[in-house]
């Protein structure tokens, strides 16, 4: 770990993830009875834990400057209205839970809600839009209060721990804290003994999920950050910003670092789920990679610098554009993947999560 942190190229951006299938579109319950033949059901429950990458749903409504996702045009693909989701359909939580065969687990917001009985045999995602390892500005639970409070469902008995046993975690991490560093320091760079607290904080609660019972830990690393549209529209969505890219590859060769010191000698419970490569697969149109006709612009952009998706005016005019159709767009708004995006990139993950998970 130490000897990562000497190569590490100091992180100067991240982004929040607040503000701001391949295909057409895939039938849910098809979808995952196809993979319950394939795979058998041989993981039953899937607990997530991070940001808007993986909430679907836990985001409070804070108006639609801050909380798009819970405005149109978002959810119109799936489930064709907004539902907390930062995509036009279905994003990487939803991925995972079909590709084990089960539905998309219960948002922690609607535990105590009618519809709770019918999911919960599926796990629950504590994910929150905006969060970060530690506490940041955007107000959101943290990873600790995410892993606190699915201990507390476990102790409450609504997840008995036997069933824990053949469960898989999802932990999305993409940058929040590095965005909030820079704001509060008024620097660029992040000092060496704040990344090295950041990845400490994240191996404590890494175990801790793993401790409560939780047997396969995927966690995800950086993207290619420099490629979204927040970055690549000052050069008309036409060019990734490089220098980021290098510095958020340094940020995965820690997490690979941290995973392997987690696992110890022949273990194999925790997995660095590869969301770098996959993104930049796709981006740079990599043999077998599917294509997109719009890699780097969005199909929901804001009209100027400070407008977004789904943001409107104060006499309800609309303050941006939407493509006709999401599907040739591998990016939804500034920050997030289309469904179809994050199909494809799923797609690319498949085959190593078969591996790790042994289906």
């Amino acid at each position: 770990m130490e000897k990562a942190l000497r190569h590490f190229f100091l992180l100067f951006f991240a982004f929040s993830l607040v503000f701001l299938s391949m295909g057409s579109e895939v039938n849910a319950r098809a979808s995952t009875q196809r993979h319950k033949r394939s795979n058998g059901a041989h993981y039953k429950k899937l607990f997530v834990f991070g940001d808007s990458y993986a909430d679907t749903g836990n985001l409070g409504n804070l108006g639609n400057m801050f909380t798009a996702s819970w405005y149109e045009p978002y959810g119109m693909t799936f489930p064709h209205k907004p539902t907390g989701r930062f995509s036009n359909g279905r994003l990487l939580t939803d991925y995972v839970a079909s590709f084990l065969g089960i539905r998309s687990p219960l948002p922690y917001k609607y535990r105590r809600l009618e519809v709770s009985k019918k999911l919960l045999p599926y796990g629950m995602n504590f994910a929150r839009a905006g969060s970060g390892i530690f506490d940041n500005s955007n107000f959101q639970d943290n990873l600790t209060l995410q892993v606190d409070a699915f201990q507390w469902q476990v102790k409450a008995g609504v997840f008995p721990e036997y069933d824990l046993k053949s469960s898989v975690a999802l932990v999305s991490v993409s940058g929040n804290d590095y965005k909030y560093y820079k704001e509060t320091k008024g620097s660029d760079t992040a000092t060496l003994d704040f990344v090295n607290r950041l990845f400490q904080q994240l191996k404590t609660e890494l175990k801790r999920i793993h401790d409560i019972g939780v047997r396969k830990v995927l966690v995800t690393n950086l993207h290619p950050v420099g490629c979204t549209p927040y970055m690549t529209r000052v050069t008309n969505y036409t060019k990734c910003d490089s220098t980021i890219h290098f510095e958020g590859q340094a940020h995965n060769q820690m997490l690979e670092t941290l995973i392997k010191e987690l696992n110890g000698a022949g273990t194999n419970t925790f997995f660095s789920l590869d969301l770098f490569t996959a993104f930049d697969s796709i981006i740079n149109q990599v043999k077998g990679a599917p294509k997109f006709e719009n890699i780097l612009k969005p199909c929901c952009d804001g009209n100027d610098n400070t407008s977004t998706c789904a943001q409107t005016d104060e006499n309800g005019m609309k303050k941006y554009s939407l493509c006709s159709n999401p599907d040739t767009h591998f990016y939804w708004d500034w920050l997030h993947p289309s469904q179809a995006g994050w199909a494809a990139a799923f797609e690319y993950l498949k085959p190593a999560i078969r591996r790790f998970l042994s289906l």
